[in-house]
């Protein structure tokens, strides 16, 4: 038996020594805002959380019951495949033609994943190495260029909220930079500033990478979610693009399945098989209960996205409409279920970060700040459309009182 002279004091003489890989990603800038808004509700202060965009609504209650139902078949508890059950995929093919118009091949041009970011990320390890390029839009989705990083790789970011002249950028980029990225991502509708394009640009897209030769990850996590008649394109429909990339979509938003983990990666089938090969050494597949959930939402809940986007289209208008009243200046978005506000004079001052704390805390509204995503996202906010259209006027009340004009000269 050891005597207490022999415990070490300290447990500094023994160092953990993570992979460089970790080393590479930054500082958690969210850190400070998450610490006062967890303390501020374990006081029992009511916060407003529009930071995060996790949806809140249930999702049809033919989804629910069908995954009730089909707990009760033994066979759903073992593992599953990794790449998604057959009709899993075929529903998905066959949603994309129904939607997008697009022919997919079920066998080997779809594969089921734990998520969008989860198909991004292992996409990333697929195509990434040490010395690889990628090109990345700015404001930059932190997954976008943190995958890139932790599969080696490096990272160029391109402001994208002008398309064209992303596009513009992309081309010289291929011109002047060798080797050559390998690897252009896009996100459309984008995350965090809204962006939205046009068929076009999909066309311009597919034919810049044949003549450079670069692959493409299009990230279409916010495809259901579209306001005033707008219907965001699917870089799939456009001809030639399966030749060279894949796309990412997502059952979270327009079908309430965030928690649920479910999401998929269709497209160009050697990318897919890629994909397929990490994943066979990562993970066993989805919970098959809630793959067969999937398929009856694809095929008889298409009424209840239309209602979800709806939903968020008048979110989206409580919150535009209240902070354009107290002098915000926002493009009132298109599509996706987030509010990109430049932050008002004097405030834009104290930065975003600062800026965001003080919402919190004399407030009581958290939103994310700008800096979160990049250089190009300083001076910025981004709202999340998750809270009932009732909360959100109350976010905007208590901003107002929060920024009234008499504590605007104490900045």
């Amino acid at each position: 038996m050891r005597n207490e002279s022999e415990v070490p004091l300290s447990d500094s003489a023994f160092s953990i020594p993570v992979a460089d890989r970790l080393k590479r990603l930054p500082p958690y800038l969210f850190g400070k805002i998450n610490k006062l808004k967890y303390q501020k509700r374990q006081a029992g202060i009511d916060v407003i959380d529009l930071g995060m965009g996790n949806p809140t609504d249930p999702p049809d209650p033919l989804i629910t019951d069908k995954m009730k139902e089909s707990l009760a078949d033994p066979r759903n508890h073992r593992y599953s495949v990794a790449n998604g059950i057959g009709n899993l995929r075929k529903e998905v093919a066959a949603r994309y033609h129904r939607i997008y118009g697009a022919r997919l091949n079920p066998d080997d041009e779809v594969i089921a994943c734990l998520g969008s970011k989860e198909g991004f990320s292992h996409m990333c390890l697929a195509l990434m190495g040490p010395g690889d390029t990628a090109i990345v839009p700015a404001p930059t989705f932190p997954i976008h260029a943190y995958s890139v990083m932790l599969a080696g790789g490096n990272v160029i970011q391109l402001d994208v909220r002008e398309p064209h002249k992303f596009l513009e950028n992309v081309a010289y980029t291929c011109e002047h930079l060798f080797p050559k990225p390998k690897l252009v991502i896009v996100n459309f509708p984008h995350n965090p500033s809204g962006t939205c394009i046009e068929q076009s640009f999909f066309d311009e897209l597919v034919a810049l990478a044949k003549k450079y030769k670069f692959l493409v990850i299009s990230d279409f996590a916010y495809a259901d979610i579209c306001y005033d008649g707008y219907k965001a394109p699917s870089f799939l429909s456009t001809p030639g693009a399966i030749d060279v990339g894949v796309e990412l979509t997502t059952m979270s938003k327009g079908f309430s399945m965030a928690g649920w983990r479910i999401g998929f990666c269709c497209g160009n089938r050697e990318m897919v098989r890629a994909l397929a090969t990490i994943k066979g050494y990562y993970d066993y597949g989805i919970f098959q209960s809630i793959q067969i959930a999937a398929i009856v939402a694809m095929r008889h809940c298409e009424s209840a996205v239309e209602s979800i986007a709806k939903e968020y289209e008048h979110r989206r208008d409580a919150l535009v409409d209240g902070l354009t009243r107290l002098g915000w200046e926002i493009e009132r978005p298109k599509a996706g279920m987030f509010v990109w506000a430049k932050i008002p004079e004097p405030w834009a001052q104290m930065g975003s970060i600062d800026f965001s704390m003080k919402l919190l805390d004399e407030a009581g509204v958290a939103v994310s700040p700008g800096r979160g995503f990049g250089e190009e996202g300083e001076g910025y906010l981004r709202l999340a459309l998750v809270e009932n259209s009732q909360r959100l006027r109350q976010a905007v009340r208590a901003i107002g009182k929060c920024l009234k004009p008499e504590t605007a000269a104490t900045v």
